[in-house]
């Protein structure tokens, strides 16, 4: 069992022993010795006044001398603890652990050995985390894998079934279920994109970007998409003015494909989409005129996208501000 110690009471003991213990010395030796000598030569007051004075300055000068050491110990003791600690905070990574008595204990190895504890939890609190984290990708990107050829088989046995004289109504149920077959693709599309950027499979490159150029190449990519679907395209996007962000094109252009993928799946049936560039504050606008995040994130699974915008504007130190309600969805990107 370990047995605890205070610096404390060293402290007072050692002091106490330095103070009280040359004049008991100093008494002890005259009574035994000098006190004969003293009482024949009788010895005067001075002379006794000076030994006092002494010995008084002797015990001055010991316990400033024994409390400069015992401090500077302790001094040194902390300054290695604090260093240790103030390292690890520099370079992101776990300290070593602090030698400490295990014998005999004061406050300052009692508080090593807290910090030796908390260092071994964090280790393998981030230990577990990371394995959970590994299975979870594991175990997602094997799903969207095993989840394809069962998907192609019903899409299969949909399209044969177009084929064959059905009903009215049948042609439409078969209609609705390519369509699931599709947005259940996109969502497992979606999910498996999620997890290959969050475990850091996706390389993060960031460049001063031209934001309004970047833009205006996004926007005349989707333009085609946009005029399939009947969206009325609202464009602002100034020719002569732009700002710049330290950003990745490539996640920069994947953020705003999200964008107006969510558009074209979940709010086509407001027919308008409006995308513009405010030089002037640095935002990036998307709006739509759809039925809201609310119900198109829970019948078509925008969430995903939107936490996968939301990663990587992160990354980017930007962030992206929704408002959302039955008559449309507004997102301003800006920095954060």
């Amino acid at each position: 069992m370990k047995q605890n110690r205070s610096l404390f009471r060293r402290f007072l003991k050692v002091h106490f022993l330095f103070i009280f213990l040359p004049p008991i010395l100093l008494i002890f030796i005259s009574a035994f010795f000098g006190v004969s000598d003293i009482h024949e030569n009788n010895v005067n007051t001075l002379h006794l006044f000076y030994v006092t004075v002494l010995l008084f300055v002797f015990i001055i000068v010991a316990f400033v001398a024994l409390s400069w050491l015992f401090f500077l110990k302790l001094q040194k003791r902390l300054a290695s603890l604090q260093e240790v600690m103030s390292s690890s905070a520099i370079t992101n990574s776990f300290p070593k652990p602090i030698s400490v008595q295990a014998d005999r204990m004061d406050e300052i190895d009692q508080l090593g050995s807290s910090f030796n504890w908390m260092i071994q939890q964090l280790k393998e609190s981030r230990k577990q985390a990371y394995e959970e984290e590994l299975l979870r990708h594991r175990l997602i990107a094997n799903l969207s894998h095993d989840l394809r050829t069962p998907l192609t088989i019903m899409r299969g046995h949909v399209t044969r079934l177009n084929k064959e004289p059905i009903s009215l109504e049948g042609q439409h149920s078969l209609t609705e279920i390519n369509h699931t077959i599709t947005r259940v693709g996109d969502l497992m599309d979606d999910l498996l994109s999620y997890t290959l950027l969050t475990s850091g499979k996706q390389p993060f490159e960031p460049v001063s970007t031209d934001i309004g150029r970047l833009v205006r190449a996004a926007v005349a990519a989707w333009y085609p998409v946009f005029e399939e679907h009947g969206i009325q395209l609202d464009v602002d996007l100034p020719a002569d003015e732009t700002f710049y962000w330290e950003a990745d094109p490539k996640w920069m252009t994947r953020v705003l494909d999200n964008l107006f993928q969510n558009i074209v799946r979940h709010a086509a049936e407001g027919k308008y989409a409006h995308i513009a560039v405010d030089v002037k504050r640095e935002l990036i606008i998307v709006a739509d005129r759809g039925p809201g995040l609310d119900k198109s994130s829970h019948g078509g699974g925008a969430g995903i996208g939107l936490s996968t915008c939301d990663y990587m504007l992160n990354k980017m130190n930007l962030k992206a501000d929704f408002t959302s309600n039955e008559d449309g969805t507004n997102v301003a990107i800006s920095r954060a």
